[in-house]
């Protein structure tokens, strides 16, 4: 049968096409991953940069060339447009390492672009040239036109993956890989050839602050978070100094804008100064807090980003995922093959070139060419030359051939009448001992890399220091520090909450992203997203912003249990809710409703007055209540019971005080942050109307609150303490003015907050060596008594030294020419008699037990409001706990030597007499 007259096969057809595209599929994809979004590992470069590269070194004569003449060049390698060249070198030139460039190449912080092609130049730099070219080493291949040839991969002796890094998108596959530091970079590569463990981190140019906990290094599923430098010019101006890698000046302001626009943040202007260095400068609204707004604009804007690196590279023509620690010994190992092949080259060279100087000396020295002058046919001339040398032939490492012989015959007259015996010596000698070096850099090639990468941190690695801060950042939560942009109002009687209902009653200031809790006269209560107006339910007794884990905020309520007929009183906070549910403050029974209820920000426990209805049987019709006396529980106990009457109403009778007691902080140094996670230095207890002080390298003191909200300089940031009512600083320093070194004690005096003050002279080398806020503090000093002594260690007890003065004054003068170190040491402790304990009766039980009762001796109390249900409870009881009374320390007694120190807090004169130490 003909083919005409065959039936068509439609799935046969189907077929045939379907393979049609998963090969074409297949060959794209791998085009595109093989050959431009994805490096090789044994250079780190993608197609298009190695073949610019490459074009570079042809045109390389140590000028400058035009970046237009270098993008033709190489588009002869190159079989795509001059756009993704001239791109690709824009990239490598704005991190100065391989290239040398003059004009503008654009700015990675502003994000400008470079000029056209034909205004711009570059050449290798000295960097490129040492470390990622080698002829010989170099495996080659033809163009993709077949005219020339060009490198499979460069033999580079050096991470350039990890020092560069690199962006690309394939077909179903990306690669992102962080830039490192490049001295970080060859230290850790030393340490591979030493088999030592270490650990790499990224390094932008951009600067910046970079937490790096959960890197993973630099392997799929990791992540790092990078923040903007914001620094407090003063209480109403913020200064960004470094971005974040990855944004632009531009883009960050224009999220600032929008920040602001949304209400996230309270801002009146933002400038960009950026020149030679970034400076953006934050003008802040009226009663904005600048620690807050630092906390907003990492929230809220670009000032911090999220990078999830993916570490993807071409080896044996396929994609792999690996670490940053797999690249660098890789790598690192790829050096060390190639250091050994150029040594082998380099032996091989020196061998012929004295094989040749060996053969050249016996030629001459032996007048083997005056043997060749009767031969007739060249065939001769080789053969006598060959007889001449047979003698020395076994002293050679290898075989004399034709070709050997043919060198000696090409020498001229002229160099064999000038031939110097003694410089023939001289220059084998040489062969011989740079022979010697390559040998003994084989035999010992480990120690051979391990120099060249010192080389390597000694010749470029002046100007390449780690630019980004390494910090653990603390979680910025966006409800604590979102700007108050809405205003809360509530519908009581209707049931509705939100900001978008302004006829109804006021509650409070709120921002878009805040949970709302309200809480109903049947004792439901519920917790969700503030929005423009929502149903809750019904006669609203009180609602008010709801804050995640905020453990000292709790509710006092007094409720009716409709089915006993009785009345409850409990203590409780919520720090965890599931959003939207319906809980209950009651025991859930119908027609149970709250007869009482208050909101308490720091614990707070008030007294009520309870009054019985008139036609109770109670003795008592009216009793004051103290909530003072409950513990604190979970939001799902019952409570104590109050009475078993019925109660006509409860009024408050006096405010109370926390029952929670001070809040014990800490201080984070390398954040700069208080904290109550116990992370870091334990700096205090605080109670409500305490502060912190903080000493500063600078000279200076502050006093703030303890908000956890509050920045700290940690750079700048000497000491960090709890405020101490008889606290006395002690600071060691030299004047920069005087030229003399100083001791001064003082008492902070002033009481303003968030002011610095400074205590020591503002020249600029007055320098702050040590200070203590300890009462009997002690140091260890490294002094220099005069230029013929030696440095020696001695201990002071401080306070012996000088007595207490103004924060002006001056101090009393240190006799030592020089203080190299002053190491402040543990106080001196005095151990004092204890007092003789009396008898003490704790009737803490008997009076959460009572609960009233004296007050009403009717009032029952139930099981559920004992000690003993607490402890059934899920939630554990907090009670306020005592603080140890402080002991008094003794003052320091007035040294002899200065009767007058008490007389004036201002500048002493005796206070600059010298001090009669020795």
């Amino acid at each position: 049968m003909s083919d005409k007259n065959q039936a068509y096969d439609p799935t046969q057809q189907d077929e045939v096409l379907d393979d049609m595209f998963e090969d074409y599929f297949l060959e794209y994809a791998s085009y595109v991953i093989l050959e431009r979004a994805v490096p090789a590992s044994e250079d780190g470069l993608k197609p298009v940069q190695r073949r610019l590269m490459h074009a570079l070194k042809e045109m390389d004569d140590g000028r400058f060339n035009k970046v237009a003449n270098v993008i033709g060049a190489t588009m002869q390698f190159h079989p795509h447009g001059d756009a993704s060249i001239g791109d690709a070198m824009v990239t490598i030139g704005q991190k100065e390492l391989l290239l040398d460039i003059q004009g503008n190449w654009g700015d990675i912080r502003t994000g400008d672009s470079a000029a056209a092609p034909r205004y711009i130049e570059v050449r290798l730099s000295k960097f490129a040239n040492e470390v990622l070219f080698n002829e010989d080493t170099t495996e080659w291949q033809m163009s993709y036109d077949g005219r020339k040839r060009e490198p499979v991969t460069l033999p580079a002796k050096f991470p350039l993956l990890l020092e560069m890094g690199v962006e690309g998108i394939a077909v179903g596959l990306s690669t992102k890989l962080m830039p490192h530091n490049f001295i970080e970079i060859c230290e850790a590569s030393i340490k591979h050839l030493k088999g030592q463990k270490f650990t790499i981190y990224p390094d932008f140019l951009t600067g910046g602050i970079l937490d790096v906990s959960a890197y993973n290094d630099g392997a799929r599923g990791g992540k790092i978070k990078v923040r903007a430098r914001i620094s407090e010019v003063d209480k109403k101006t913020l200064k960004i100094s470094e971005i974040p890698y990855g944004t632009t000046t531009g883009g960050l302001i224009d999220s600032i804008i929008k920040a602001n626009d949304r209400g996230k943040i309270k801002i009146k202007k933002v400038e960009d100064n950026t020149a030679r260095d970034v400076e953006i400068i934050i003008h802040l609204g009226t009663n904005t807090s600048p620690d807050i707004t630092i906390d907003a604009l990492y929230a809220f804007t670009s000032c911090e980003v999220s990078i999830s690196p993916n570490a993807v590279v071409v080896r044996d023509d396929r994609p792999h995922f690996v670490s940053v620690s797999d690249i660098l010994k890789d790598s690192t190992d790829q050096t060390l093959h190639l250091l050994k092949r150029e040594l082998e080259i380099k032996k091989f060279e020196l061998m012929e070139k004295l094989l040749y100087s060996s053969l050249e000396k016996i030629f001459i020295e032996n007048r083997i060419y005056r043997d060749i002058e009767e031969c007739e046919t060249f065939e001769a001339v080789i053969d006598t030359i060959d007889q001449g040398l047979e003698p020395f032939k076994k002293d050679f490492y290898r075989e004399i051939g034709r070709e050997d012989i043919l060198r000696l015959t090409e020498i001229r007259i002229k160099r064999i009448s000038k031939f110097d015996a003694f410089k023939a010596d001289e220059l084998m000698k040489r062969l011989i001992d740079s022979l010697k070096e390559v040998n003994h850099h084989l035999d010992n090639l480990t120690d051979y890399a391990i120099d060249f990468f010192n080389n390597l941190i000694k010749k470029y690695g002046e100007g390449r220091e780690r630019r980004t801060e390494l910090l653990e950042f603390q979680e910025v939560k966006a409800t604590v520090v979102a700007a108050n942009n809405q205003k809360l109002y509530v519908d009581r009687k209707n049931g509705f909450i939100g900001y978008g209902i302004k006829k109804e009653e006021f509650v409070m200031d709120c921002s878009d992203i805040d949970d709302i809790i309200a809480f109903k006269r049947d004792g439901t209560y519920s917790i969700s997203k503030v929005s423009d107006k929502n149903f809750v339910g019904k006669d609203i007794i009180h609602c008010s912003v709801w804050r995640k884990n905020d453990e000292r905020r709790i509710y006092n309520a007094i409720y009716l249990d409709a089915k006993s007929g009785k009345t409850y009183a409990k203590r409780f906070n919520i720090t965890s809710i599931t959003r939207d549910k319906e809980y209950n403050v009651t025991k859930g029974a119908p027609k149970s409703k709250v007869l009482y209820f208050s909101d308490n920000e720091n614990g707070e426990a008030e007294i009520v007055t309870v009054s019985l209805t008139a036609s109770s049987t109670a003795k008592k019709k009216q009793f004051d209540y103290n909530f003072a006396d409950l513990l604190i529980k979970g939001r799902s106990s019952m409570g104590n019971m109050v009475t078993k009457y019925p109660v006509r109403k409860i009024a408050l009778k006096s405010a109370g005080k926390s029952t929670l007691g001070g809040v014990d902080i800490w201080y984070t140094p390398n954040l700069g942050r208080l904290n109550r996670d116990e992370h870091g230095e334990y700096i205090g207890n605080f109670e409500a109307e305490d502060k912190v002080l903080v000493l500063y390298k600078t000279g200076e003191y502050e006093l703030t609150n303890f908000e956890l909200t509050n920045h700290y300089d940690a750079r700048s940031v000497m000491l960090i303490t709890k405020l101490e009512e008889e606290g006395i600083v002690t600071a060691i320093y030299y004047d920069g003015d005087s030229r003399i070194y100083y001791i001064k004690r003082f008492q902070i005096e002033t009481t303003t907050m968030d002011k610095k003050f400074a205590f020591l002279t503002e020249h600029n080398r007055t320098e702050l060596l040590g200070i203590s806020y300890d009462d009997l503090p002690r140091a260890e000093l490294k002094v220099k008594k005069d230029r013929k002594s030696n440095i020696e260690k001695i201990e002071f007890k401080l306070e012996e030294l000088v007595g207490v003065k103004g924060w002006k004054a001056l101090g009393n003068k240190l006799p030592f020419m020089k203080i190299s170190d002053v190491k402040m040491l543990e106080p001196e402790i005095i151990e004092k008699e204890e007092p003789e304990e009396t008898p003490d009766d704790d009737d803490d039980n008997d009076n959460e037990s009572d609960n009233g009762a004296e007050n009403n001796a009717d009032i029952e109390n139930t099981e559920e409001g004992t000690p003993e249900a607490a402890a059934k409870e899920d939630v554990k009881p907090e009670a306020a706990k005592p603080e140890a009374p402080k002991a008094e320390s003794p003052k320091p007694e007035t040294p002899k030597s200065e009767p007058n120190k008490n007389k004036s807090k201002d500048k002493d004169p005796d206070s600059e007499n010298q001090l009669g130490l020795f």
